[in-house]
């Protein structure tokens, strides 16, 4: 059991939720995520962790309610308990002093890309965070960016916050100004994969977290493979985290439309 410590609301479907896993807490790494249930013999449901706090022994999550199990775990208010979380699991993000990297999320994916920026400034890079969303009620965690980012660029499709556009607007505003040694983009796949081909373009290298195509976590039921460099990957094991340039996007969304 895992008892939830705190709740906030970042729009009608996308809920935060703070929740007590100490041992998780000190071994999580960015890149990695954990499986949690609502309730027990509830669906697995794979979550990537967004921040951790070692001296409280908790994680950060981020859920959109797109189901009855995302509805269910949204649904719990602080002092109720998750029936169990599990983790950390996945590849840790690659991190390294490169010098310039562009981190940039859509909608959700800014959660599991903050603990990654945090990451990288720590390294020492110089950290330019794009975050993108439909609205402005839609943008997520830019305060939780902004102490971690030398710059923080909003893009919103309707023009309600920032600047009007699209994250790769944002992204090729970065790349026109300054050399840029790395992008890490996350969010839907159609996104990543426009980043991907804008940034392959102006060979800068990019990385990508597949993460929304994860079922089980585990590697066992095979809902998580991709096509990466001509071979086939699994998500849950092997990533989350893949070359941009190498992942085939239009089979991954292909099969992603088996979940609607």
């Amino acid at each position: 059991m895992a008892k939830i410590v705190s709740k906030e609301h970042f729009s009608e479907h996308v809920v935060k939720l703070v929740v007590e896993a100490p041992m998780i807490a000190r071994s999580r790494r960015a890149g990695h995520f954990v499986i949690v249930r609502a309730t027990e013999g509830g669906e697995r449901i794979p979550l990537t962790i967004a921040d951790a706090d070692i001296e409280a022994g908790t994680v950060t999550l981020v859920i959109q309610e797109v189901g009855v199990s995302t509805k269910k775990i949204c649904a719990l208010e602080p002092g109720q308990e998750l029936a169990d979380i599990v983790g950390p699991l996945g590849q840790a993000t690659h991190i390294e002093k490169v010098g310039t990297v562009v981190c940039c999320g859509g909608g959700v994916g800014v959660a599991p890309l903050l603990p990654i920026i945090k990451a990288m400034k720590q390294a020492g890079n110089r950290v330019v965070t794009v975050l993108a969303a439909r609205t402005a009620d839609l943008v997520i965690l830019e305060d939780e960016v902004a102490p971690w980012s030398d710059e923080v660029i909003i893009m919103t499709d309707d023009g309600s916050r920032g600047q009007k556009g699209l994250v790769t607007n944002g992204v090729e505003e970065v790349i026109k100004r300054e050399k840029v040694d790395l992008v890490v983009t996350i969010g839907p796949a159609v996104m990543m994969k426009f980043v991907a081909k804008l940034t392959e373009g102006y060979n800068i290298p990019t990385m990508c977290s597949l993460n929304t195509i994860m079922v089980d976590g585990t590697g066992m039921c095979g809902a998580c493979r991709v096509t990466v460099d001509g071979k086939t990957r699994f998500v849950c094991i092997e990533g989350p985290e893949f070359d941009a340039h190498k992942v085939d996007f239009d089979e991954m969304m292909s099969r992603l439309k088996s979940y609607n």
